[in-house]
């Protein structure tokens, strides 16, 4: 499938309260029926929110680690996640946690969901959604930033953490999640140096390596990298050199409003 023969740029519609695109919702039935497994993991996050797992290098991500959700006549949908060979099976979505497919709950199957700091956020979703033909045209960074802050994606964040006191689900960190991996790959290495030194050596060391490993691109024929790469940087605390102070402050108020009365702890540096 060509990127020719793709729309220019689906178009966003409300379904089911959730704002979703032809990509996600052409087949939907499949999806709402899939039958999940007690072994399967599902990886929740909101776009951009998260990492996936590693696992054989020479497959592709999106092959490795399949989307739930993603649906594009000859390239990519649900049904194919049944001749996953792999056990167990790793799956990751965008979805809300009230429109994942039953079966995860009644098989008890595991869900981990990844949360990460809304300025970092934003900042890759904008650059994805500026290299990715089947995401919404972006438009430029300071609308796009105004509409990520009136969206939903505290939410969908907050539910899932409210699932996590009744159901199978790890909520998780992404900024917790890298520090403990440089804590580790630190100790590995035996550096002794400074804090500064072992987060810019470990960061290169982690980053670059996934980066550079083509298995990990993602639904290649739909990217347009000569915007962007599909994996730019990982780096926590990167926003600082994007945001300007103004428009740090709205975000920050914005973001107090929506999450006021939660206990949703995040880090924006290491």
């Amino acid at each position: 499938l060509s990127q020719m023969e793709l729309p220019l740029r689906p178009k966003l519609f409300d379904f089911h309260g959730v704002s979703m695109t032809k990509y996600f919702t052409d087949n939907w039935y499949n999806i709402q029926n899939f039958k999940a497994r007690p072994d399967d993991i599902l990886t929740a996050t909101y776009p951009k929110a998260g990492v996936s797992p590693e696992r054989q290098d020479t497959v592709p991500l999106h092959n490795r680690v399949p989307f739930l959700e993603i649906h594009i006549p000859g390239a990519f949908s649900v049904d194919e996640l049944y001749m996953l060979t792999t056990f167990p099976r790793i799956i990751k979505t965008h979805l809300p946690v009230q429109v994942i497919p039953k079966s995860f709950s009644e098989q008890n199957s595991k869900i981990i969901y990844m949360a990460r700091n809304a300025k970092e956020n934003a900042l890759f979703y904008f650059h994805l959604n500026r290299m990715n033909m089947v995401q919404l045209e972006p438009g430029d960074r300071s609308s796009f930033l105004q509409r990520f802050m009136e969206g939903k994606r505290e939410s969908r964040m907050r539910a899932y953490q409210k699932k996590q006191t009744t159901s199978n689900i790890l909520y998780l960190f992404y900024e917790d999640l890298i520090e403990v991996k440089l804590n580790r790959l630190c100790s590995c290495l035996g550096l002794s140096a400074t804090a500064e030194l072992k987060r810019q050596v470990v960061q290169k060391v982690q980053f670059d390596n996934m980066k550079n490993n083509k298995a990990n691109g993602s639904m290649d024929e739909f990217l347009d990298f000569k915007t962007s790469p599909f994996m730019r940087k990982g780096k926590v605390g990167d926003w600082k050199n994007y945001f300007a102070a103004q428009q740090s402050e709205q975000f920050d108020e914005g973001y107090k409003k929506k999450m006021k009365n939660r206990d949703l702890q995040f880090r924006r540096v290491l």
